[in-house]
């Protein structure tokens, strides 16, 4: 039976309240970094279905999914029944969570405004899930982490660099972007951090009068076919070029210490 809307209001305005905690939840996760905050803490092997792009851990790709960039497939979430549904807010569609919410279903929102929010979602998942012990060491650590890397890579005069999560078209990101808060930790200037969207499409010819001294690609490719981009551009623009996993960087999950300690040393390197 489902939860009366008083219950379900509750529990949507409160994310700390721990229901069955304890208990062998169903689960449904809507985003990647949802799916590897449920693995991370200890209740992976209760996830009927993710989304697309839970390729973290390797046994989540083998899920089935039930939520991709056009969506959520209704009909495969209201088959499975999940006891617990953990969604984005600010990455799912607003109208989809509402409809999950309208019938009936309890959800869990994850919505990490900066890095350090981490460790509270962490916190507050953990509880959801009857995990609170696990939650606790894990928030710690990355708290600890973080404020290592911040302290290591520390400067009050930043290294200017381009990050770029796509070439056609070259996209970037502006002040209000998730990576350009990893790059000022790193020491690092985004160039185009004055500019008004979080994720501007720009030209080369934009990115040579501006001059970073890094090019910064966040993308899943290689070393050698994100350079021919950049072919033929060499005489007006000597940065060097550098890959990083966005996959790391770009998901709220504990694995971002690791994308950011890549990230650091490539653009001190």
């Amino acid at each position: 039976m489902r939860a009366s809307k008083g219950l379900l209001l509750a529990f949507m305005l409160l994310p700390l309240v721990n229901i069955s905690a304890g208990a062998q939840q169903r689960i449904i996760s809507l985003a990647p970094h949802t799916t590897e905050l449920i693995y991370a803490l200890g209740a992976g092997e209760n996830v009927l279905a993710v989304s697309d792009y839970s390729n973290f851990p390797l046994e989540a790709s083998q899920l089935p999914s039930v939520a991709s960039h056009n969506g959520l497939d209704f009909e495969k979430i209201i088959r499975l029944q999940p006891d617990l549904i953990v969604a984005w807010q600010g990455g799912n569609k607003p109208q989809d969570l509402a409809r999950l919410a309208s019938l009936g279903f309890k959800l869990y929102y994850s919505h990490p405004q900066g890095p350090e929010d981490i460790s509270d979602d962490l916190r507050r998942l953990g509880l959801v899930l009857g995990q609170r012990r696990r939650a606790e060491k894990l928030a710690q650590a990355f708290t600890r982490d973080l404020a290592d890397i911040k302290a290591l890579y520390h400067a009050d005069k930043k290294i200017p660099v381009f990050y770029y999560m796509w070439s056609s078209p070259l996209m970037t990101i502006g002040s209000k972007a998730w990576v350009n808060d990893l790059l000022n930790i790193c020491g690092a200037q985004n160039i185009f951090s004055d500019a008004p969207t979080p994720y501007p499409e720009v030209s080369v010819e934009q990115v040579v009068r501006r001059q970073p001294q890094k090019l910064i690609a966040g993308m899943n490719t290689s070393l050698s076919d994100a350079s021919t981009f950049w072919q033929g551009k060499r005489d007006l623009l000597a940065a060097p070029l550098m890959i990083v996993n966005p996959d790391k960087l770009h998901r709220f999950s504990p694995r971002l210490i690791d994308g950011l300690k890549q990230l650091c040393r490539k653009i001190h390197h």
